[in-house]
């Protein structure tokens, strides 16, 4: 199943999602910043009661992330903590990934270099 998510500024950023077996992959391109972040909240937490027990969001096409997507993901996280399975993070570009290092967010989730990799672990 395949879902495309557009934002309401789609050069800004889009989401599309994935479900292949029991994970959902989340790929997401473009900027996660103030003005974006609402916008990934409302689509890394779609089915709130129904959250997937596993899921993937593949980094690779997001050029630029600010604190707001920090604290999105930081919500899924605390969305999940109480449920069994995971959320990892794959394909991170490198501006993002230092913002994610000097967050400390790499050790609340599992980073991987590709979606792959993410699901084969």
């Amino acid at each position: 199943m395949t879902d495309h998510d557009g934002a309401s500024e789609p050069s800004r950023l889009s989401a599309l999602r994935t479900t292949t077996g029991t994970t959902v992959i989340l790929s997401l391109e473009g900027e996660i910043d103030l003005h974006t972040a609402r916008r990934l909240r409302q689509v890394l937490t779609a089915d709130r009661d129904d959250l997937p027990a596993r899921m993937v969001i593949d980094l690779k096409r997001v050029t630029f992330m600010d604190s707001s997507g920090l604290h999105a993901l930081l919500d899924l996280h605390d969305a999940t903590r109480d449920k069994p399975g995971w959320i990892r993070l794959s394909g991170i570009q490198p501006a993002v990934q230092r913002l994610i290092e000097l967050s400390g967010l790499d050790a609340v989730f599992d980073c991987y270099p590709t979606v792959h990799h993410a699901l084969t672990v």
